[in-house]
């Protein structure tokens, strides 16, 4: 490998549950790698284990070629592995620039509080994130006032402002309207371009096989296929798993 991400052999335990079962991905620089499958099938539980939030039973995570497996999570989001959330977890009493700013100063101690009154070069770094997001005239308002879908994008935000070199994308387009949702494919696209690595997991099947150079598909927490997204699409177990459920109701 070389450069990237590489995610091998992740397994998840809950106890006497096994949430996910020898599953690896690899996004490589400049590249969008999708990660579907139904609920519960251990997309999220796969994302925790690659930040380090969950305790894995096995595998290993290999990031630019560093084995980052024993790192704890502030460690790997230094070194450019960040993840969006389901949930929106921004700082509702901050402005929605301020929840940038405050993202993109996790390296320095206090940093972020300085640049709330003496604007420095992350913050410059954060109307430019704003902008390619569409987000620029919401830059003085307070998450808290914002709809759900916007706020999704500024998550989205958030994790591309620290000028990561992965991010992982946990439902980016929920509560996105259509036109949003292609917005958000072509941001994303975008980004990629730039050499920043994209792991979306995504219900919309849509939007993941419109801009992802591959997918892996689990079930149960396990790989069910994985390849180029056009062979995957055709899978008899991903339609039996999840597509034909997707593509008749729109969502999963």
């Amino acid at each position: 490998m070389s450069g990237g991400l590489l995610a091998s052999e992740i397994t998840v335990r809950y106890g006497s549950h096994t949430a996910v079962d020898r599953v690896s991905v690899r996004v490589d620089p400049g590249r969008v790698v999708g990660l579907i499958g139904p609920n519960g099938a251990g997309k999220t539980s796969f994302i925790d284990a690659v930040t380090g939030i969950t305790p894995m039973a096995g595998g290993t995570v290999m990031l630019d070629d560093v084995d980052v497996t024993r790192w704890p999570p502030h460690r790997r989001a230094r070194q450019g592995v960040r993840r969006t959330f389901q949930g929106n977890r921004l700082f509702d009493d901050l402005t929605v620039r301020e929840n940038l700013i405050v993202a993109s100063e996790t390296t320095r101690r206090f940093g972020f509080v300085r640049d709330l009154f003496r604007p420095q070069p992350s913050q410059v770094s954060a109307d430019q994130i704003l902008e390619m997001i569409g987000l620029s005239d919401l830059a003085e308002a307070l998450p808290r006032s914002l709809p759900a879908g916007t706020r999704r994008l500024v998550g989205v935000a958030r994790a591309l402002v620290a000028r990561p070199r992965v991010v992982l994308l946990d439902e980016p387009a929920a509560g996105l309207d259509s036109h949003e949702t292609q917005e958000l494919g072509r941001i994303l696209r975008d980004l990629a371009a730039t050499g920043v690595g994209l792991l979306l997991v995504e219900h919309d099947t849509d939007l993941v096989f419109r801009i992802c150079d591959e997918v892996v598909a689990i079930d149960f927490g396990n790989t069910i296929a994985s390849g180029p997204a056009h062979e995957v699409r055709s899978s008899e177990a991903v339609i039996a798993a999840y597509l034909g459920t997707a593509e008749t109701e729109g969502s999963s």
